[in-house]
């Protein structure tokens, strides 16, 4: 026979652990913007269950707090300035944090071809002022390209934008030198 008051405690354990989501929820989103594949993750990672998780995330439809067009351009205007980010890197960020492929384009339209090349053009620069390189050697001049081009390519820039970058700055560096 069950005690009585039981099933109210049930009622109210529930409510505790879906106020503790909520909290959770709002806690990460305290921290920075998240995307709504990021926020379902990171609450099935804490342990709520997928009706906790659901509740959670229409509460917070509701609220209107996530919304993952602004987390995009949020998030590619940010690691574009501030971590050196070129647009396929970025592509690939945005689709891991689960962010839809139209949404991913339509944001990544808006990256200017022109401040993604001086992104480019500066972390070259920087690499090559400190560079003591004989570039009228052929061997140390092909080292240098790929090891600055592989530089880019790591930090997403596009493959021809690197090209560009990297065959300019040599030549600069190789005039002023």
């Amino acid at each position: 026979m069950p005690r009585e008051g039981h099933e109210d405690s049930g009622r109210e354990d529930s409510a505790r652990r879906r106020a503790s989501a909520w909290d959770v929820a709002l806690q990460l989103l305290g921290v920075r913007a998240r995307s709504r594949s990021e926020m379902c993750e990171r609450l099935a990672r804490r342990g709520f269950s997928e009706d906790e998780v659901e509740t959670t995330m229409a509460r917070l439809d509701k609220h209107a707090l996530l919304d993952d067009e602004a987390f995009a351009r949020e998030w590619v205007q940010s690691r574009g300035e501030h971590s050196r980010r070129g647009s396929v890197g970025l592509r690939h960020e945005l689709r891991a944090k689960g962010i839809d492929d139209a949404v991913v384009a339509a944001v990544l339209t808006e990256v200017d071809p022109d401040d993604e090349y001086r992104r480019a053009s500066e972390l070259v620069a920087r690499k090559l002022a400190s560079s003591t390189a004989d570039l009228s050697d052929r061997s140390v001049r092909d080292s240098l390209t790929r090891r600055l081009s592989g530089m880019l390519l790591r930090r997403g820039f596009p493959s021809g934008l690197v090209r560009d970058v990297v065959d300019e700055q040599l030549r600069e560096h190789a005039a002023a030198g």
